[in-house]
């Protein structure tokens, strides 16, 4: 998909905010209101997600320690809901889907006296997709969560093909990272051929690893996956929170299931029109990159008295420039080449709290200190490596699964020429990220069309960085219009990924309204930006 986020994002974003009931299990196993194309609801998946759901209301979760491979506190409990591979084949195999928990604490941050009473679960999907929320409860620990973690039980899940949730892979771990690559932005026709050549392998390993069983790894079985745990959870209608790619299976969610809905937030978010999603959002999202690193070098330049890069931004993208040629003639550390520098400075794209980090790490190298750009881009570790093809193969899977893709390299390679000429820090990164989908062996799903009318869906939240380039802003625009009674929030001037429980009071204000009163503004809003970040002490070079 066009809005892929870095792995680990729900721990990375609290870790930078930290800086700055029961029912009748008849009513829990009502029919699902589903209504797709080509699955009406009457349809097999339909009647699938019904029996899935009662049985998961019946089971319930039993949760317990969690497993040890996680590396959670102890005070986090694990369990397990078990969803249909292929749900109009209920009774044909099944994965089990890891669910995370941390009670409410019902305790007043203000007034620890005070009890604050349950209001369920809140479940949350970081994005991706490919992403483990697992480490979502944590967040209650921050300060800028503790009202809600007050009133709900936090609850993150890894989805299904994301570890331990059955993992999906497509090729050995080891052979996942590449070592120094070169990133050209006007790649030859040679190099082009060679990746291509790359992507199509990739797409045989995920048909030969997964055999038919790939085909059910896409949204709209994300989504139903959500009302099994859902029902599992014993919640009667369903409060979500969804992050990027959570969005999309969250306005998913809403189309099929409308009646389940309780209240849910949509933090930063892809645009669900169906001719955009898959390829033309993929466009979409790396001209949007070029203006976030833009507005990345015009504050190095503002700070150019610490970091010595330039005091223009055409001067700072000279610096990245010689550092990217020194590093294709000799890569830091044997393992940073030209692709790990853009890929550490795609990641400040995504986080402006990584700018000072990374602005840092280019100015040592560039004085002769390579170790800070080392730690920042180097290869990760055997263990890391098993964890990124894990979350490479579920993003590749789903979003190959979700729309057609062009087929034709020709394709891909005149709308991407084009586009490299104008935005061209992203542009050919994207496309090889993307490329297997051109090759892929699996039914492609048709992009549902989400749209609801008034009554038919509870008010909902939408926030947005008005400046998000992994989700531009005209997703949330879109979505505002597609779903009725929606409210949007916007944080103006701001570009980070992922607005909700940050250091924005603002935003924040509206995000715990809405959860914990269901209050919503009378009308789309604004906020302020949040600060922009403080520059580092400057490098000094080596002795």
């Amino acid at each position: 998909m066009s809005h892929r986020a870095p792995k680990g994002y729900a721990m990375r974003a609290a870790a930078l905010y930290s800086a700055a009931g029961s029912l009748l299990l008849t009513t829990l196993a009502a029919a699902p209101a589903e209504a797709v194309a080509g699955t009406p609801s009457g349809s097999a998946e339909a009647r699938g997600t019904a029996v899935a759901a009662q049985r998961a209301a019946a089971a319930g979760v039993e949760f317990g320690r969690c497993p040890e491979a996680e590396d959670l506190p102890g005070g986090m409990r694990c369990g397990t809901v078990a969803v249909p591979l292929d749900y109009a084949r209920p009774d044909g195999k099944q994965l089990r889907l890891t669910v995370s928990r941390m009670r409410a604490t019902h305790k007043d941050p203000d007034n620890g006296e005070r009890n604050v009473p349950g209001q369920g679960a809140l479940l949350y999907n970081p994005g991706g997709p490919g992403t483990s929320g697992l480490y979502f409860p944590l967040v209650g620990m921050v300060p800028e969560w503790k009202r809600i973690a007050a009133a709900y039980d936090l609850v993150g899940y890894a989805p299904r093909g994301v570890a331990p949730s059955a993992p999906l892979s497509c090729q050995e771990p080891g052979e996942f990272f590449k070592g120094p690559r070169p990133a050209p932005t006007r790649p030859s026709d040679a190099y082009k051929k060679q990746r291509a050549a790359e992507a199509g392998a990739y797409a045989r390993g995920c048909a030969e690893r997964a055999g038919d069983a790939l085909r059910h790894y896409h949204s709209l079985n994300n989504a139903r996956d959500l009302e099994v745990v859902r029902a599992a959870l014993r919640e009667e209608r369903l409060t979500f929170m969804g992050v990027s790619y959570g969005t999309y299976l969250g306005a998913l969610y809403a189309e099929l299931f409308p009646t389940h809905v309780r209240r849910m937030v949509f933090d930063s978010v892809v645009n669900p029109e169906p001719e955009r999603v898959g390829y033309r959002n993929n466009l979409g999202q790396s001209e949007a990159f070029e203006d976030r690193w833009s507005d990345f070098k015009e504050w190095i330049a503002e700070h150019d008295s610490g970091y010595g890069l330039g005091d223009t931004p055409r001067e700072v993208q000279d610096s990245y420039e010689e550092a990217s040629a020194r590093l294709a003639a000799k890569p830091a550390g044997g393992t940073v080449g030209p692709a790990q520098l853009q890929g550490a400075f795609l990641r400040a794209g995504y986080y402006d709290d990584f700018w000072p980090h990374r602005a840092e790490a280019l100015s040592a190298y560039l004085k002769g200190d390579p170790q800070p750009l080392i730690d920042q881009a180097g290869t990760r570790t055997e263990e890391g490596a098993v964890g990124a093809e894990n979350s490479n193969a579920v993003y590749t899977a789903v979003g190959c699964n979700d729309a057609p893709w062009p087929t034709d390299f020709e394709v891909w390679d005149r709308d991407n020429t084009r586009l490299a000429r104008r935005a061209p820090f992203e542009t050919w990164d994207n496309v090889w990220t993307n490329l297997p989908c051109a090759y892929w062996r699996a039914p492609r799903q048709t992009p549902l069309d989400v749209r609801t009318g008034p009554g038919e869906l509870p008010p909902t939240l939408i926030l947005a960085a008005e400046r998000d380039a992994a989700t531009p802003y005209d997703g949330a625009l879109e979505l505002r219009r597609r779903l009725s009674g929606s409210v949007l929030v916007t944080e103006r001037d701001a570009g980070t990924h992922g607005v909700a429980g940050g250091p924005n009071a603002c935003v924040n204000g509206h995000l715990e309204a809405y959860l914990l009163d269901g209050r919503l503004p009378a009308r789309d809003a604004s906020c302020a930006p949040r600060p922009e970040p403080e520059p580092r002490r400057a490098a000094t070079p080596k002795a």
